[in-house]
């Protein structure tokens, strides 16, 4: 049979170029919506996206199978097109956690680890916004994947069509495969061809899954972790003037170098820290301070504790998950062979937590064990102040131990009123008495911090808040009820978010240390620490060297050398 002739008036040529003209669009538009859902960027700070014109490589291949898939079969279906919508949901997913991650954590997202405190950080994220805004965000969550699904089936039934005409599959499949050897063809810091393409999820995926396997199947067993410090040093240094000294090793969450290198920060900071230090003078105490590299940046602070109380580099989930199957020593079971109760004070334990076994407190104390009865703030519930309050009326006043000879203690306290999202804070209150009653806190108080802003998207203002309400409280308790022997070792878990710190941010963290005994701060400072609160811009090592220099500075002072 003959082709239909074409209209009166209408030439043949420019009907196949209507016609080609449509097929462009149509397959045009598609592939743009596709692409447009696995190429976009963070718009930072914050959580949103915006468009980048870049294309997708994954998607190329995608359109090269589908191209392959059409020939082979003639057409795509609307069950197959169901499920390769639901994978390129999935895909979507993956490349929003991929791009917002680094720019609101500072660090890259790990699914495997990350992904076992998602309901903890959705009860947070819940427990900061009103019911009616909870309900919203839900409501638009749930919208947007279906829109999306949606979406993504209209486009890949759209392009499944445009692929069954023969005419442009040789020419399409050319582009696609010329698109795929620039982009594989890329030699690093020679030519760069990958300008126009988005940065691929591949290697994301992949990454996460080796991660997955050494989780699950550490082969290398213990040699992984490397060699624990010798804990072979004893605590005679601790005494000073006969008595011996309490440690209280404070991690001071998301107190990280930032606070020091960002001069709105710094500037912001920099009288509490003075109010800080003139105390600690005041009350005969000196302080000494270095900068460490941090093995984490805007979460993940177990990391950090165990880097620190083992003495090992605890770098990631694999490591982490491994030490807590091992007998490893830690700075826990060191200072308990030395005679001293050791204490986990941890309010930002709500559950049951079967990995501190692994450090064998001689008592571990969560948010129900501490006996805060005040008012509730936000997620984290008890103030720093009011479980400092708690932790020296119930551990480090003397007859502690009921009128027994009191032990030395040795206390581990991650702080939790400085962790994200920096609300709501409870006022500082200057009468420590009240601090472990039901009245702590008014509920006219409590209802006006639950009152301020969030600000998710701009939470400077509130970190400042939060890291001036620590350096009072610290301030305060020294002067009104620190024990004088109590050496205070505190710690910077991690920097806070990259939404504070901005981009590019180091790793660093401070850690100061207080002491009335001033050979106990020397011996510090011969080993790289500064006078005063201020630390070098240099890291003095990795977080856990700490360990070995903390066990050095507690160890038995040299004797003198006998006169001639």
């Amino acid at each position: 049979m003959r082709p239909p002739a074409p209209p009166p008036g209408t030439s043949v040529p420019a009907a196949s170029l209507r016609q080609a003209a449509g097929w462009l669009l149509r397959f045009g538009l598609a592939f743009a919506f596709l692409n447009a859902l696995l190429s976009f960027e963070n718009r930072w700070p914050g959580f949103g996206v915006h468009w980048m014109p870049r294309l997708s490589f994954e998607l190329c291949l995608a359109v090269t199978a589908l191209l392959a898939w059409v020939a082979w079969r003639g057409h795509l279906g609307v069950r197959a097109a169901s499920g390769l919508a639901t994978v390129f949901v999935l895909l979507v997913a993956v490349r929003y956690a991929d791009v917002t991650a680094p720019a609101v954590l500072g660090r890259p997202l790990n699914l495997y680890w990350d992904g076992r405190h998602a309901m903890e950080l959705l009860r947070l994220a819940l427990q900061s916004v009103s019911p009616g805004q909870a309900t919203a965000a839900m409501l638009a969550f749930v919208a947007g994947l279906v829109l999306t699904w949606l979406g993504a089936r209209m486009a890949l039934l759209a392009l499944a069509r445009c692929l069954a005409s023969r005419r442009p599959r040789h020419m399409l499949l050319a582009t696609v495969a010329a698109l795929a050897a620039s982009f594989v063809a890329y030699v690093p810091a020679q030519r760069d061809t990958r300008w126009f393409f988005s940065l691929p999820l591949t290697p994301t995926l992949t990454q996460q899954a080796l991660l997955l396997a050494r989780v699950l199947l550490p082969a290398q067993g213990e040699a992984v972790l490397g060699t624990s410090p010798a804990f072979d040093t004893n605590l005679d240094g601790l005494k000073g003037a006969g008595a011996q000294a309490d440690v209280l090793l404070m991690f001071a969450e998301s107190y990280g170098a930032s606070s020091f290198d960002l001069p709105e920060l710094a500037a912001a900071l920099a009288g509490p820290r003075a109010t800080l230090a003139q105390a600690a003078a005041d009350t005969g105490r000196g302080v000494v301070s270095a900068r460490l590299r941090s093995p984490s940046f805007g979460g993940a602070s177990w990391l950090a504790h165990a880097s620190v109380l083992s003495g090992l580099a605890i770098t990631g989930p694999d490591e982490h998950a491994l030490l807590l199957t091992t007998r490893r020593p830690t700075l826990v079971s060191h200072f308990a062979r030395h005679g001293y109760r050791t204490v986990g004070w941890m309010p930002g334990i709500k559950r049951a937590w079967p990995e501190g076994s692994f450090y064998g407190y001689q008592r571990m104390a969560g948010d129900a064990a501490i006996g805060y009865i005040g008012p509730d703030f936000g997620y984290w519930r008890i103030p720093d102040q009011a479980a400092m309050a708690a932790l020296h009326g119930q551990e480090l006043v003397p007859g502690a131990d009921g009128g027994a000879v009191r032990k030395p203690r040795f206390v581990v306290f991650p702080s939790v009123s400085t962790h994200a999202p920096f609300h709501p804070l409870a006022p500082f209150v200057d009468d420590w008495s009240g601090l472990n009653g039901p009245e702590a806190y008014t509920a006219a108080q409590a209802a006006a911090a639950r009152a301020m802003p969030l600000a998710l998207q701009q939470p400077m203002p509130n970190y400042i808040q939060a890291m001036r309400y620590q350096f009072q409280w610290l301030a305060s308790y020294l002067r009104q009820l620190a024990p004088l022997p109590l050496v205070l070792v505190m710690v910077g878990d991690h920097q806070p978010p990259a939404l504070v710190t901005g981009p590019g941010a180091s790793w660093d963290v401070p850690v100061h240390i207080f002491s009335s005994d001033a050979a106990l701060l020397q011996r510090l400072l011969d080993q790289g620490f500064v006078s005063g609160l201020q630390p070098p811009d240099a890291p003095l090592g990795a977080m856990h060297e700490l360990t070995a220099q903390l066990l050095r500075a507690f160890d038995r002072p040299e004797r003198p050398r006998p006169g001639p």
